[in-house]
């Protein structure tokens, strides 16, 4: 568990090494600083004269203090250097690790359960570096040495002094059982808890639009309050073992006290050892019981450690050492299949060759597999079967940077990150000028918003850019393909979101961005690629029938279908009291 962790400290684990180190020596000159007592204790007894004996030790007990207090900072401070470091270097391999992982992976994980594993439980992880790992390890290093040392002195007091420990030990362990039982539902109920309060306030538009307050709330406040009761009874089957623990581990003097002042009034031990013994044993007591706190919080960041293991441990994608080597901006599908969740096929053998510098489109119902094809061509999931090829090389023989030099995808939902508009087109090219990035925009229609702007292209996107339309945004996006100038283009519903005013524009930026490049465009609007290369009618994830607009209206049913539908709603009208209203006269 430690060295899966200490693997990313890199070169700080020296740092937590350090730590041990002189939180040890602290510890050693605080049972120090009880030595001395004993020998000002033992001095009086054995009636030693002279104020300087007594400002003897004295001394060495005040000095004996600062070392500790200076050591114990000094060692805290390096084991959170170490441990801040670690962290951060956590948080970047999770973050290099999630951009190699399927979608599919990210998804089933849930924004509440990567919120809790990023912020969360990485957190809590310094509680491991920081405190758990060096103080632990001086906690237990110094009793045990003074426990050795105390054998040496009085074998039958020493023991005497150690006869609580078992039963201390023996109560934490029973703590230790019985929290790992119950940290699992624990740790289900919290991402659960977390992932639908990420859900309630993403939706809080839907919730107040439907009114659907009541409903929403309710699973709001059932998984609040699950979570709450899981809390509770996990913490109730560990409190009495807390307590007993608690009792026992630091009465240190518990038997050495009653017992050991028989063995001195007997004869069959010293009293200057009696005396000796119990300053030892209350030096090591308080030690005792830090250690045994760490060990409490063991089990839980175990099964942190265990959760982040999991996620760095996925299976990434399929991915190759080389650069891009095809011939040309070809693709080919051979025999792929592909599935979601291992069981049920979306794509069912599709094998299909896409000319370069063509414009091919795919169409169906929905659900038929377009959306997917596409995400499989830009390698948002690996294959179950089959190969997916641009120019003759296999996209999996190249480097995940290679490929997406090679694409620009845009699909009907963009995300844009709360930073200006010129720095989200810029996404696009990072090393684009801000000439470069203007034209982009301009090109991709976006001058009409940005002019209406305080800041125009400088103005902020806002939270997953919600400063802008959803129009907005898409030109946005389309922007970023423009600059990013990549020979293959996937056009996925990207118009899905404008007004009959601005589709128009749309469609004269996006003949620009395809001008002279292979593209594949996904559409529920037939008329807008009713003159491309090649229609694809999928259907069930298969490729039902394939040719031109002309060629599928004459041997295709499933596409005449698809082209009267189509052609149907773009002259939907509506019937309101005595008046007859065209939709689209309206709308144009």
């Amino acid at each position: 568990m430690f060295n899966k962790v200490l693997e990313y400290t890199g070169e700080y684990k020296k740092y937590t090494y350090r730590a041990m180190f002189f939180l040890v020596i602290g510890l050693l000159f605080n049972v120090v600083q009880f030595l001395a007592v004993y020998k000002m204790i033992d001095g009086a007894i054995e009636g030693a004269d002279g104020a300087a004996y007594y400002l003897l030790w004295l001394g060495v007990f005040i000095a004996s203090g600062l070392i500790y207090v200076m050591f114990y900072i000094h060692g805290l401070v390096l084991s959170h250097e170490s441990a801040y470091q670690t962290l951060k270097n956590l948080r970047i391999s999770l973050q290099g690790k999630m951009e190699k992982l399927p979608l599919g992976i990210i998804h089933e994980l849930g924004t509440g359960s990567l919120k809790k594993v990023f912020i969360d439980d990485i957190d809590n992880m310094e509680l491991l570096l920081a405190h758990a790992l060096p103080e632990g390890f001086s906690n237990v290093c110094v009793p045990v040495v003074t426990m050795i040392a105390m054998f040496f002195i009085d074998w039958k007091l020493a023991l005497l002094s150690l006869a609580a420990l078992p039963l201390g030990i023996i109560a934490v362990m029973a703590m230790y059982k019985a929290g790992t039982g119950k940290m699992g539902d624990f740790y289900a109920s919290a991402q659960k808890m977390n992932a639908t309060i990420v859900e309630y306030i993403n939706g809080m538009e839907v919730v107040k639009i439907f009114g659907r307050d009541g409903e929403s709330y309710r699973r709001f406040s059932s998984d609040v309050i699950s979570y709450r009761d899981f809390t509770l009874a996990w913490y109730k089957m560990c409190w009495p073992w807390m307590a007993l623990y608690g009792s026992f581990l630091p009465c240190v003097a518990l038997f050495t006290l009653p017992i050991g002042g028989y063995l001195v009034y007997t004869g069959a031990s010293g009293l200057s050892d009696f005396l000796l013994i119990l300053c030892m044993a209350f030096a090591i007591g308080p030690t005792i019981m830090k250690a045994m706190s760490f060990m409490s919080v063991l089990p839980q960041l175990k099964y942190k450690i265990e959760t982040l293991e999991s996620i760095l441990s996925a299976a990434p994608l399929k991915q190759g050492s080389s650069a891009f080597k095809g011939k040309d901006n070809g693709i080919e599908f051979e025999n792929v299949t592909f599935s979601y969740d291992g069981t049920t096929n979306v794509i069912n053998d599709v094998s299909l060759d896409i000319a370069p510098n063509s414009v091919t489109a795919l169409v169906g119902e929905s659900g038929s597999g377009k959306s997917t094809l596409a995400k499989l061509l830009v390698h948002f999931y690996d294959v179950s079967s089959g190969k997916i090829k641009i120019g003759g090389q296999d996209i999996t023989d190249m480097t995940l940077e290679s490929l997406n030099d090679r694409i620009s995808f845009v699909s009907q939902e963009q995300f844009l990150f709360n930073m200006s508009l010129l720095e989200n087109i810029r996404l696009g090219r990072p090393e684009a000028s801000r000439e470069e990035v203007i034209a982009a925009a301009q090109k991709a229609q976006c001058n009409e918003f940005l002019q209406r702007l305080e800041s125009g292209i400088d103005s902020m996107a806002g939270d997953s850019g919600k400063m802008l339309s959803g129009g907005e945004r898409q030109r946005i996006a389309l922007a970023r393909a423009i600059l990013k100038n990549a020979p293959i283009i996937v056009l996925d519903e990207a118009t899905a979101f404008m007004d009959p005013e601005n589709e128009e524009k749309m469609n004269i930026a996006i003949a620009e961005l395809i001008s002279d490049k292979t593209v594949i465009v996904i559409a529920h609007r037939l008329y807008s690629i009713k003159s491309a290369d090649s229609i694809i009618v999928m259907k069930e994830g298969r490729i039902e029938a394939q040719g031109t607009h002309e060629e599928l209206l004459f041997k295709s049913p499933k596409y005449k279908a698809l082209w009267e539908l189509s052609e149907g709603t773009r002259n939907w009208s509506v019937t309101g009291g005595n008046e007859h209203i065209n939709v689209r006269e309206e709308l144009a």
